[in-house]
């Protein structure tokens, strides 16, 4: 089966060609345009803005990479939130348009259920397609970490999630972000934090770790956020030194991370799955990412970190959900009927 991925949820515009067969998946091409430096200038992504970039970027390259009348396309798999509702909808307009051209059935897909199925994507082109890879095996826990999301999520098979834990007021993300703009950082603040980080003392400054001590699986990045802002200001004199920003960085990236580590422990001793995923624009962190490992592998048989391209925002991890869901044609839905919705929710 050979899908059509779109996402438009935020500041990329994406498409991608994902054929799956069984459990393995083969992604034929994947592009991404990213509207980074465009929405630098405002200090963050301006919606209105995202959707007007969206429009003028998508149709050249479909034009590129598609047969124009859909030939050999099963089906079309697009992010219909959650996300900006303004961007989100250049991508759901455009699919429903060409499943209606095209007459090719249409499946919407939670943009952080396509984060989990980034691991299910090949880390590297093969010789042969659809070469056996490791994948998944359920029941399979995930923590999913991005700017507008921190959650962890049991999948108990294709399609069927429960939430046991999320945050309670900021995402981790958001958390970066909003910590990279007291930092004098541009947008994005995640990859700018991380690569100050490098140079810091992680152990500098002892950045509260927010519901650590807690036996559930809440999180809460307010605090950590706050406790930043409280440094910097009784610091003033220093914002222009170079070493005590580092270390700011560094043991803010620090904290967050032994958050988001030690409470996906807690989960997989208490739950035992046979499979953990990390998935989210924050998966792309490297000190997550190794943290995760390292720990996670103690524990758990399998441990799936995405590479670093299907990290972030693509449109073939939207392709492989859209390739599991279109195993069972209740997930089809006819184009007049879908609408993007800004709010939508994994479970």
């Amino acid at each position: 089966m050979r899908i059509l991925g779109i996402e438009s949820s935020c500041d990329e515009t994406a498409i991608a060609l994902v054929t799956g067969k069984g459990d393995w998946l083969k992604v034929e091409n994947s592009t991404v345009l990213s509207q980074i430096q465009t929405h630098q200038q405002y200090g963050g992504v301006v919606p209105e803005v995202a959707a007007r970039e969206h429009l003028a970027a998508i149709f050249p390259m479909l034009e590129r990479e598609l047969p124009f009348d859909g030939q050999g396309i099963d089906a079309i798999a697009v992010t219909s939130g959650p996300g900006l509702a303004p961007a989100l909808r250049v991508g759901v307009e455009v699919a429903k348009a060409l499943a209606w051209s095209w007459g090719a059935p249409l499946i919407p897909v939670c943009h952080m259920e396509g984060h989990v199925y980034a691991s299910w994507l090949p880390r590297s082109k093969r010789l042969f397609p659809f070469f056996p890879q490791r994948v998944p095996k359920f029941p399979a826990l995930s923590l999913i970490v991005s700017g507008g999301h921190t959650e962890l999520v049991m999948m108990h098979d294709h399609g069927k999630f429960e939430r046991i834990g999320e945050t309670l007021d900021d995402a981790a993300g958001e958390a970066f972000d909003k910590v990279a703009k007291m930092l004098g950082l541009q947008y994005p603040g995640g990859p700018n934090i991380a690569r100050l980080a490098v140079g810091g003392n992680k152990t500098a400054f002892d950045f509260p770790r927010g519901m650590i001590e807690r036996d559930d699986f809440t999180f809460s990045f307010s605090g950590i956020k706050t406790s930043v802002l409280y440094t910097l200001r009784k610091n003033e004199d220093k914002l222009d030194d170079a070493k005590f920003k580092s270390d700011i960085a560094a043991s803010f990236q620090e904290a967050v991370v032994d958050v988001l580590t030690q409470k996906s422990m807690r989960a997989i001793e208490q739950y035992k799955p046979k499979s953990f995923i990390l998935a989210g624009g924050v998966a792309a962190n490297i000190e997550l990412r190794n943290r995760i490992i390292k720990e996670g592998e103690r524990r758990v048989t399998r441990v799936f970190v995405p590479p670093f391209s299907y990290s972030v925002d693509n449109a073939a991890m939207i392709a492989a959900a859209g390739y599991f869901r279109a195993r069972n044609p209740k997930n089809f839905i006819e184009p007049v009927d879908l609408v993007a919705d800004s709010n939508m929710d994994i479970v």
